[in-house]
């Protein structure tokens, strides 16, 4: 009797053995039509995964993802060839077939095979004239040169901010900010009677860039105003579909925003203490975001060579970072698994990306750096925004904008100006990047690492960016 339980015992471990390593293996499969572009074979795996009764709710949702996550790559990759060739022949004419192949291969121009046909990135073509300086020169040639409002505007108004100054952190040029913000649902992209759960962005209040934040008004009679404790800040709402109407959150908020500079020379700078928590906390890795990899390791020490005092590596990081890695328009940042990685491939990067490459070369030289971002609002040019801070020892948290440049100026303080001074132009919402929600949110977001255009979900799953829409008007005093 022993002997036959043993043996059934044995059979039914091996067959649990088999069904893991069956199920291991078509997992794998999965992963690899989605990672290559199959997209229509993937999503037929999954829709008969689903049919599966026995299927765990985790395990649903789980594939419910990987159908949305193939739904959000083809969103973002939404060009055809013949869309892109059409859009560039006016710059190159017959010969623009002769340099695609190129600019595909240095990935100048970005692209993804789906299904077996090549789709570009829907905002390709713009981020070639700003990533190929032969391209960039075509279009100048052809067009005039461009001249940049923002650049134009920070460069004359941080000329002004250096001359208000002392230099030594205090913080200048204060500005009442009043916000009304607006998310629209697209009508029916949830079906009627069911609640949509909505986190807008909300400012953070200990911060002293950022003081007297009020909320003004919001157009449901309930609401939770996430803590200031945590990092990702939100106002959260609820409210229920009508057939046919648009659902609209809107929210009315106030704060005063200031500028704070430090010029290097008055930074007197201690030795780091590495056993404090600020310490701890802001130089370790973060995966999957911030992570030591040999790519990061080699090109930091490569940049900083032997150099060790703090301010002088922030400099050499920041100014290799500015020539480097050109600004361009990002891919969702939700369909790139590791950014910093993904910036070193392609040479470039928006402002959260370039970010988060700083912040990863900085913490691994031992730097404390800490992510921030929400929105930049200098007239006229309101958008979503990513810079972060730099701590040094005996200083305290100096901010950094990475995106923002080195200026053309001959004065010293006015191009270097944001590698340790801020605008008062800044709306703070995050303190750090991948945080969880107040009151939770059970779907996965359709922004996983930011948070500043906000987060909708329902019973049934996530609303991606595609379900709704949103607007920021600022005015000031």
């Amino acid at each position: 009797m022993i002997k036959n339980l043993t043996h059934y015992l044995i059979v039914a471990i091996a067959l649990l053995f088999f069904a893991c390593d069956s199920k291991d293996q078509e997992n794998g499969k999965l992963s690899l039509l989605i990672e290559r572009g199959d997209f229509v074979i993937a999503s037929g795996m999954i829709k008969d995964k689903l049919e599966d009764e026995f299927l765990t709710e985790t395990q649903k949702r789980e594939f419910l993802h990987q159908l949305d996550m193939m739904r959000r790559i083809e969103r973002e990759f939404s060009l055809t060839e013949a869309d892109v060739i059409d859009r560039l022949s006016e710059y190159f004419g017959d010969s623009t077939t002769v340099y695609m192949p190129k600019w595909e291969a240095d990935k100048s121009l970005e692209y993804r095979l789906i299904n077996g046909q090549k789709r570009y990135f829907k905002n390709g073509v713009s981020n070639l004239f700003r990533v190929s300086q032969f391209a960039k020169a075509r279009k100048e040639e052809l067009k005039g040169a461009y001249i940049d409002p923002l650049i134009a505007y920070c460069l004359e108004h941080t000329t002004d901010l250096v001359q208000h100054t002392n230099g030594e952190g205090e913080l200048i040029n204060p500005v009442n900010n009043f916000f009304d913000y607006t998310i629209t649902v697209k009508a029916d992209a949830v079906p009627a009677g069911e609640t949509i759960r909505c986190w807008m962005p909300y400012p953070k209040e200990n911060h002293a860039r950022q003081q007297n934040v009020e909320l003004i008004s919001i157009n449901t009679e309930h609401y939770i105003i996430a803590p200031d404790s945590l990092q990702q800040r939100s106002i959260y709402t609820e409210k229920v579909a009508q057939a046919g109407k648009e659902t609209i959150f809107n929210v009315k908020f106030k704060t005063t925003s200031f500028a704070q500079v430090f010029y290097p020379e008055k930074m007197n700078l201690k030795a780091y203490d590495k056993t404090t928590k600020v310490y701890k906390e802001n130089t370790k890795e973060r995966a999957p975001q911030i992570v030591f990899t040999d790519q990061i390791k080699k090109l930091a020490d490569e940049i900083c060579g032997e150099e060790t005092d703090p301010f002088k590596q922030v400099d050499l990081l920041y100014n290799w970072i500015d020539i480097n890695i050109p600004w361009a328009s990002a891919l969702e940042y939700g369909i790139m698994p590791q950014i910093p990685g993904y910036v070193l491939d392609n040479m470039h990067g928006d402002c959260g990306m370039q970010t988060l490459l700083f912040m990863s070369m900085a913490r691994y030289r031992g730097i404390p750096a800490k992510w921030q971002s929400g929105f930049m609002l200098h007239p006229g040019l309101v958008n979503l925004h990513d810079w972060c801070e730099v701590y040094y020892e005996g200083i305290g948290w100096v901010p950094l904008d990475q995106s923002f440049e080195m200026q053309k100026s001959e004065n010293d303080y006015v191009r270097h100006f944001y590698k340790t001074g801020i605008d008062a132009h800044r709306l703070i919402v995050n303190d750090d990047f991948s945080r969880e929600f107040y009151p939770k949110k059970d779907w996965p977001r359709s922004e996983p690492i930011d948070f500043q255009r906000g987060e909708l979900e329902w019973e049934g799953g996530n609303l991606y960016f595609s379900d709704w829409s949103y607007k920021m008007k600022v005015s000031y005093e």
